[in-house]
């Protein structure tokens, strides 16, 4: 209301003293989503009404996550700045109670927009209830929460599920005589986890593939690599890593190099002792997979940012989006095909 009330004056103060002045540039069309191998350039400026900046409150989870989340920290930053329209103020935890604490203290700042990337998908009606309330549009980013659609704009996000769908059903096409799996997980609760999680958990209660090891490294290298460590130690059988990012996956090669285990690809093309699965191609992880030390990974796209922005300039224009969930279009490298053309476009 204020915002209007704020455009009134000026157009009355413009007719009374006759002035002339520029019109503004006419917004921009809906935005399709960001490719998935490079970020997309964002919009024309935002341009609130009066002379303040849109106040946007971002809560993500950290850089030091992962590579992914370095890469998806700074697309944000690329995009959500003054010189664009916008006073950003952004948060960093791994842990879901601190994520809604800050929410909730953005809310109260009053913001004009409220961005997350959830760390768990649950817990998040009450904060997201709040924010309509108090007229802050809510968009979510990287990751799904367990909300009712009306409490946010939009969503731009990875469909996780398909990412683990990928994997597992490149593993089946396989048709290994047996398949003894360690799964690595990401942080528990976390869309993520959930969605590379669930293809693989049926494949075990089907009874296709075998849960040698199915345990949380919260996407830490080196706690992957202790879990990897523990697994050889036992000396159970496996022939199959599926780590829920690069990082983790890394972390287990280690484990396997110390103990002299053969991973990835021969030189037919054929598996090597162990399998390695890995998420995110980070552009040193596609470089693993074309030297033959890994054998899949599965692409998750970092740029959301752009997206966004043009979505918050089509709000602040007065128009309707179209879309509601903008889900990213994301692939799979195998060792066997993967170009160096592929890493140098798709990896992060």
């Amino acid at each position: 209301m204020k915002r209007i009330l704020a455009l009134v004056l000026v157009a009355v103060l413009t007719l009374g003293l006759a002035a002339c002045g520029s019109q503004p540039a006419a917004p921009a069309e809906p935005s399709s989503p960001a490719a998935p191998n490079a970020p997309a350039a964002p919009a024309a400026p935002a341009a609130p009404a009066g002379d303040g900046l849109l106040k946007v409150g971002i809560v993500n989870n950290p850089p030091s996550e992962s590579g992914y989340r370095a890469a998806n920290v700074a697309d944000f930053e690329k995009v959500f700045t003054e010189a664009n329209g916008y006073k950003t103020t952004t948060f960093y935890s791994l842990k879901n109670d601190e994520q809604l604490n800050a929410a909730q203290q953005f809310i109260t700042d009053g913001v004009d927009y409220l961005l997350i990337s959830a760390a768990a998908t649950d817990g998040w009606t009450t904060v997201l209830e709040s924010a309509k309330q108090a007229g802050i549009k809510v968009f979510l980013f990287d990751r799904m929460m367990n909300v009712d659609e009306s409490l946010y704009e939009a969503a731009v996000v990875s469909d996780m599920r398909k990412e683990g769908e990928m994997a597992v059903n490149w593993l089946l096409d396989l048709n290994l005589p047996e398949y003894n799996v360690v799964h690595i997980q990401g942080a528990m609760g976390s869309d993520a986890q959930i969605g590379r999680t669930s293809p693989l958990d049926e494949q075990f209660a089907s009874g296709k593939m075998k849960k040698v090891v199915q345990q949380t490294a919260t996407w830490d290298e080196a706690t992957a690599k202790q879990i990897v460590e523990s697994v050889i130690n036992s000396g159970e059988k496996f022939n199959v890593v599926y780590a829920e990012n690069d990082g983790m996956a890394k972390g287990a090669v280690a484990a396997l190099d110390e103990a002299g285990i053969t991973h990835g690809i021969n030189a037919d093309g054929s598996p090597k002792e162990v399998i390695i699965i890995g998420f995110d191609c980070n552009k040193w992880a596609l470089e693993e997979l074309k030297k033959g030390n890994w054998n899949l990974d599965v692409q998750c796209s970092p740029f959301q940012a752009a997206v966004i922005d043009s979505m918050i300039k089509d709000l602040e224009a007065g128009k309707t989006l179209t879309q509601k969930k903008v889900i990213n279009e994301e692939k799979f490298f195998d060792a066997r095909t993967i170009t160096q053309e592929d890493i140098d476009k798709y990896g992060i």
